[in-house]
This record gives structure tokens, C-alpha cells and sequence, in this order.
């Protein structure tokens, strides 16, 4: 590999780390603070124990993610220093104000961590309710820069460089309208998901159990909203994609030629009109091919597949949400029944797999840009050679932390189970 490849895959394995735990501090805080709040109005012990083990995992991952977003901080610099020399005034005051959001995140997860018994009910609530509030908004400024990168805004061009920056212009990006709420979204979703699967598997071993009933009922009733309104965020955001980025709308559908009326093909039937339709909102439309554009420009193939297994995973667990009010309705306990908690284990992981499948497409389906339209990614690599030595440092870094959050995280499951 070159040593650009090298620079591009140590950013996309960093990410793709960090974005499990960056996901796990946006959401986990609100099943904590809620599962605290249960404990407070009802004096159910069982809420207190759940609220305490779900913080303690909660700091655990949240420790994590602050040190794997630290070395991307890092990376960031050492690897494209030509995006900082060009957008950071621009991605300077999103990024500051997500550092600013994290220490908030952080203050308040100790303050309810080692508050507990030293602080009022109320200010105790309110401590994890910041923690909450913090993680999503950390994730709303850096998700701004992303937005900003794909469908960039608030500067001119002259001579190849970025001038006459309005950085407060910049963050008036299109892309901010679906990426901020299917970030999100995808963070909750994903989280619960896996709660749900790790009290359901704890279920499968006691029956009985209230602690876990209660906790899969809650994660649950997160997962539901998610992954019903997701879908519907998704079908927004390519229409966003559709106007201001076609060549990455033609590579999520492999669509080769432009065409009229444009089918969407799932395996061997094709729908007519329906590409057309989630395009534009109209099933005549013509959607643009990749014969249009310079074959140089095109994205990787794995852009097609990633966005397959994301829609299909989140049409899975939009069915699964849909399935899960219906025993609601019949009065049919979420902590019963053999094949519910089986369905609920084996869905676990799909909201994790779908989120790393989009933020693939988004990321590789925008190269070769690392700001779209404006500054290429081999213009903004790093001019040095050896890439491969911090790659491997990395890699190792990574694997390293991964086995101690596995080893640290079974423990805690052990205990509660």
C-alpha cells in the first residue's frame, strides 16, 4: 500500500473504534439517569443496582473513548496536515466546542458517580442529566465537522486555497439536517440494542429474574423510537446525498448508467421507479449514473455493500420495534417467551454493525475528497514515508484496549448475572 492508503486506513480503524465508545457515552448516560430516576420515585432497590452498574460501565467505556479520541486528535494532525492548513479555522470552533461538551461530560459523570451519597436526590438527577445532555451534544459538534466535510460551506475558493472564512457560516452545512439526527439516533439505537441483548441473554439463564426484566424493558423502550424513526431519517438523508453528492448516491446503488424511472434491485427483483423516488421524490426522476463522472473519482465498491447491510439491518430492527409494540399491545411481556429473548441476543450486535456500515459510506463514499469538492485526499496527507510504522504502533494500541474493555466489561456481566 502506499503510504497514503496507510495514512487513510489508521484513520478509518481509529474511527471505527472510537465510534463504539463515542456512541456508548452519548447513550448509556440516559438509561443510567433513567433507571435512577425509576429508583428515586419508586424505592425499587433493584433500580438503584441497576442505575449503579450501568454507570460503572458507563465510566469504564467512557474512559476508553476519551483516550481513543485523543490519539484521533493526534491523527488528525500528524496524518492530513494539509486539511488542518486549509479548514481549521473553519473546524476550529466545532471541534472546541465539542472539547468543551466532553470536559462537561466528564465534571458531571464524577460528580454522580461520587455523589450518590453526598448530593441531594434532585442535584444528583440533575448531574446525570448533564452527563446525558453533554454526550449528545459532543456529538453534535463533531458531527458537524463531518457535515461540513461532506457538502461544505462558508469560505471561497482562490487559488486552490480556502479564503474569506465565515466559520458561523460553515456550520450552516445542508448535511448538519440529517448526519446530527442519524448520528444520534444510531448511537441510542445501537446501545440499547446491545443492552437489550446482554440482559436478555441473562434472562435466558434466569427466568425470573426482575432485575433483568426491568433493565431489558428499558433498553427497549429506547430502541423502539430509534429504530422506527431512523429509517425515516435515512430516507431524508439520501435525498441530501442525491442532490449534493450524485456520484456517492450512484455508488451506494452500484447504478452505472443514468436512468429515467431508476429501479431499486433487491437480489433478482428490481422495483421500478423506486431509486428515482428516494432520490427526489419522484418515481420519473432521472438519477445520474457513474458514467458520468471520471472513473478516478469513484468511490470503493464496499460503499454498495456497506449501505445494503445498513438499510437491511435497520429495516430488521424497524420490524423488530414494530414486533415488540405488538406484544405490547397483547400484553405479552418483553422478558418472556424463549424466542423473543433469542431474537433480542441475536439482534444485539446489528445495531453496532449498521452504524460502522454508514459511517463507512459516508467516509469512503466521499473519496477521493477529504472535503468534498474542495481539497483532495492526497493533497491533504502527510508528505512523510514509513506510514506503515504508526499504523502497526496503532493497530496494537487498539487491539490492546479492545481485549482490556472485553475483559473489564465480562467481569461486570458475570457479576450481574
Amino acid at each position: 500500500m502506499t503510504d497514503i492508503l496507510f495514512a487513510r486506513w489508521q484513520m478509518a480503524m481509529s474511527l471505527g473504534f472510537h465510534i463504539v465508545f463515542a456512541a456508548v457515552g452519548i447513550a448509556m448516560p440516559a438509561l443510567m439517569v433513567a433507571a435512577e430516576i425509576a429508583w428515586r420515585r419508586t424505592g425499587d432497590r433493584e433500580w438503584l443496582a441497576l442505575s449503579r452498574r450501568w454507570a460503572r460501565g458507563t465510566a469504564v467505556l467512557f474512559a476508553v473513548g476519551a483516550v481513543s479520541g485523543t490519539v484521533l486528535s493526534f491523527e488528525l494532525g500528524l496524518l492530513f496536515p494539509g486539511f488542518m492548513e486549509h479548514a481549521g479555522a473553519i473546524i476550529g470552533i466545532p471541534f472546541s466546542l465539542e472539547g468543551f461538551a466532553f470536559f462537561t461530560e466528564a465534571i458531571f459523570l464524577g460528580l454522580f458517580l461520587y455523589g450518590r451519597d453526598r448530593l441531594r436526590p434532585a442535584l444528583h438527577i440533575f448531574c446525570g442529566v448533564m452527563v446525558a445532555v453533554s454526550g449528545v451534544m459532543s456529538a453534535v459538534f463533531v458531527t458537524f465537522v463531518n457535515a461540513w466535510m461532506n457538502a461544505p460551506v462558508g469560505f471561497v475558493v482562490e487559488e486552490g486555497r480556502i479564503v474569506a472564512i465565515d466559520a458561523l457560516a460553515a456550520m450552516k452545512t445542508p448535511f448538519a439536517l440529517h448526519e446530527i439526527p442519524h448520528t444520534v439516533l444510531a448511537a441510542y439505537m445501537s446501545t440499547s440494542m446491545a443492552v437489550a441483548g446482554i440482559h436478555a441473554w441473562a434472562l435466558r439463564k434466569r427466568p425470573n429474574s426482575t432485575f433483568h426484566a426491568k433493565a431489558l424493558r428499558l433498553a427497549l423502550c429506547m430502541t423502539i423510537p430509534c429504530a422506527l424513526v431512523q429509517p425515516l431519517i435515512g430516507h431524508f438523508a439520501g435525498q441530501q446525498v442525491a442532490e449534493h453528492q450524485p456520484l456517492k448516491f450512484a455508488a451506494m446503488e452500484d447504478l452505472e448508467r443514468t436512468t429515467a424511472g431508476a429501479p431499486i434491485e433487491l437480489g433478482p427483483i428490481a422495483v421500478p421507479g423506486a431509486l428515482s423516488w428516494l432520490a427526489t421524490g419522484d418515481p420519473d426522476a432521472t438519477v445520474r449514473g457513474l458514467e458520468e463522472f471520471p472513473a478516478e473519482d469513484h468511490p470503493s465498491i464496499i460503499v454498495h455493500y456497506s449501505f445494503r447491510l445498513m438499510v437491511g439491518l435497520g429495516t430488521i430492527a424497524a420490524g423488530y420495534a414494530a414486533l415488540a409494540i405488538l406484544l405490547a399491545l397483547r400484553r405479552r411481556p418483553w422478558s418472556e417467551g424463549k424466542w423473543w429473548l433469542r431474537l433480542t441476543i441475536a439482534l444485539a450486535p446489528a445495531g453496532a454493525i449498521a452504524m460502522e456500515a454508514g459511517w463507512i459510506v459516508t467516509e469512503v463514499g466521499r473519496q477521493p475528497w477529504v472535503v468534498y469538492g474542495v481539497l483532495r485526499t492526497n493533497a491533504a496527507a502527510t508528505p512523510l514515508g514509513t506510514m506503515w510504522l504508526p499504523f502497526v504502533g496503532f493497530t496494537i494500541l487498539y487491539l490492546f484496549l479492545a481485549v482490556v474493555v472485553v475483559a473489564v466489561l465480562k467481569r461486570q456481566v458475570e457479576e450481574t448475572t
